[in-house]
């Protein structure tokens, strides 16, 4: 993914639990295999992965070379999918909100959860989360993915 630009269309899946090293090899050489040959209308996809903080797969595409369309990400999701029912670990539950617990581990807690914690005041707007709706490899790059959750969308839940 290192030879992707900043500007590389993205999207971020959080593990329902950490990988097994089973796993992490199982998704990498099937993804990696899949991106080979990902297409959108017949022409080839620039694409790379990475896990990140061994719970985040963060799969980009160079869209300055072909644009990702409706098809193409409907066949990277159907991957996901079989991939999710062979390794065991469930990526496309966009729900959650994935944040640092006080150890800095990463955590992750349905949306009425975080609300809880926040009226207990175990979360609170300087909580690290992380905002699976970046849109550029940028911003991942940069770590901008990862703010206080007052200063993203997480607000409304606090």
């Amino acid at each position: 993914m290192s030879s992707l630009p900043s500007e590389a269309r993205t999207w971020c899946y959080g593990a329902s639990v950490q990988p097994t090293e089973a796993a992490l090899r199982l998704v990498g050489k099937e993804l990696a295999a899949f991106l080979e040959i990902w297409t959108a209308h017949g022409a080839d996809l620039r694409a790379g992965f990475d896990w990140l903080h061994d719970r985040f797969l963060v799969i980009a595409v160079d869209e300055s070379v072909s644009g990702a369309s409706g098809c193409s990400i409907d066949a990277l999701t159907s991957q996901l999918r079989r991939l999710e029912e062979e390794s065991g670990v469930e990526l496309l539950d966009a729900a959650p909100v994935w944040y640092r617990g006080p150890a800095g581990d990463v955590r992750h807690v349905s949306r009425e959860e975080f609300g809880r914690l926040a009226a207990e005041g175990s979360v609170c707007g300087t909580t690290p989360v992380f905002d699976l709706t970046v849109q550029n490899l940028g911003a991942v790059r940069t770590g901008s993915w990862e703010v206080e959750a007052g200063r993203s969308w997480h607000a409304r839940l606090l």
